[in-house]
């Protein structure tokens, strides 16, 4: 007889990028940095200079190697171009649109006191100087990339229809039009509100001061951790671009997503002082970890490094995306990566470093007031967290590749591998929404 054969676990689902997009971006991102600091050059040109740096590269890799522009998804045919004067009205009722989503998003920054102090003075210094650009380009590229696309009346081409008049226009597309810009206009404003900062404190260290302590590696790590992770969203926000595939297929629908994700971001964030879930009353600040273990080189060593392996992990959750990152969108299912451990590599990690940094449960106050406080608002903070995730994946499960790749990790990936091991409760089967 022959022997039984074993059964072979199924290959886990294909990512939509490549793990050659975000090494080609680090390697851009690692390059400016260092010609950045052997030089001094940690102003906020330079900061930007680094956003240049690291998507040129994601965007050569992505046509270059893995040829996305040929992609089915992206919804173009290159083969077929129509004449210009087939698509001319198609397109000029499109560029209206465009420009009027542009003008709301102008009037809302006019709106809203917080874009006019503090670091989002810079965000709208770099728009204020963008505009005139992308209203000369607007026009060629819309021209250019109507003659290709298998369909042409998009949410922007809905959103103008219905602007000057027009019969044809479609609400649901011009919903679909008006999440997808909101995310951009809302988080791209943040994005390069925090670029200058970080860019300048991970440049801005010498040598010397970086390797003086075992607790300033550390801090320099996690900060340069932290400026990869704000490069690379940066670059995701901007590129949302059909011919490199990273266009915002969907925006998610539920209310409840925004608002769970909105709670975590300026200005509604609840978590920083003063907030509702500010978790650190009576405690060292931020340099909890380092206060307490205060003496004890060897365990502030030990605790610098798992700080920085998490935000390592945290920094790899963004690198995957390539160019496709950002909050509240799906543009494409990501597989590799920390993404063959977990579907929210991101999220336990970040969680995870906030908890060993701050340790809650600690208080320099010696109040257990103080300390029930801290560690039950950081649980709160995890809490929505676990919100945003149940959340983002209610509005992928519409997608039955991410429902394939659900599937596989609940059945095969490591850590829900370990859950079920202690909870002792079987895989849970993801089902596509509705």
């Amino acid at each position: 007889m022959d022997a039984p054969t074993r059964q072979t676990r199924p290959a886990r689902p294909e990512s939509a990028v490549s793990a050659g997009v975000g090494l080609a971006g680090l390697a851009g991102l690692f390059f400016w940095v260092t010609v950045s600091r052997q030089y001094g050059m940690d102003g906020s040109w330079s900061a930007l200079t680094n956003l240049i740096a690291c998507g040129i590269p994601m965007v050569l890799w992505s046509l270059l190697v893995d040829k996305v522009h040929l992609r089915a998804s992206t919804g173009i045919d290159w083969a077929n171009p129509r004449p210009l004067r087939e698509v001319v009205d198609i397109s000029l009722v499109k560029i209206a649109g465009l420009w009027a989503t542009w003008g709301v998003i102008g009037v809302v920054y006019c709106l809203g006191r917080w874009y006019w102090r503090g670091n989002y003075l810079f965000s709208m210094e770099v728009f204020g100087a963008a505009i005139p650009f992308l209203l000369g380009l607007s026009v060629p590229y819309v021209l250019w990339l109507d003659r290709y696309l298998k369909e042409p009346r998009d949410g922007a081409w809905h959103f103008g229809t219905w602007l000057i008049g027009q019969s044809g226009w479609n609400g649901e597309d011009i919903c679909h039009h008006a999440r997808a810009w909101a995310v951009k206009g809302f988080f791209l404003a943040f994005m390069f509100s925090i670029v200058p900062g970080g860019f300048a404190h991970v440049v801005g260290w010498t040598t010397a001061d970086i390797l003086s302590s075992p607790v300033s590696i550390a801090n320099w790590l996690i900060s340069l951790m932290f400026l990869v992770d704000v490069a690379f969203a940066t670059v995701g926000y901007l590129l949302t671009m059909k011919p490199l595939d990273a266009h915002i297929r969907t925006a998610n629908p539920h209310m409840q997503g925004w608002v769970a994700a909105l709670m975590c971001y300026p200005p509604f964030v609840l978590m920083v002082e003063g907030g509702v879930l500010y978790y650190q009353m009576g405690t060292w600040g931020d340099a909890s970890w380092m206060h307490w273990f205060e003496g004890l080189p060897v365990l502030l060593a030990i605790w610098g490094g798992v700080l920085v392996l998490l935000t390592a992990i945290y920094a790899w959750a963004t690198v995957a995306f390539g160019l496709r990152f950002s909050n509240l969108t799906h543009r494409g299912i990501i597989t590799n990566g920390p993404y063959a451990f977990t579907k929210h590599p991101a999220y336990v990690s970040k969680n995870a470093f906030w908890w060993l940094s701050t340790l809650p449960f600690l208080v320099t106050t010696d109040k257990l007031v103080d300390a029930v406080r801290n560690t039950v608002m950081l649980a709160l903070v995890s809490a929505v967290y676990y919100w945003r995730a149940r959340t983002e994946e209610k509005h992928l499960l519409t997608d039955p590749a991410y429902v394939a790749y659900a599937n596989w990790m609940e059945a095969y990936a490591p850590i829900p591998r370990v859950v079920r091991w202690v909870t002792g409760k079987g895989p849970k089967v993801a089902v596509p929404a509705e």
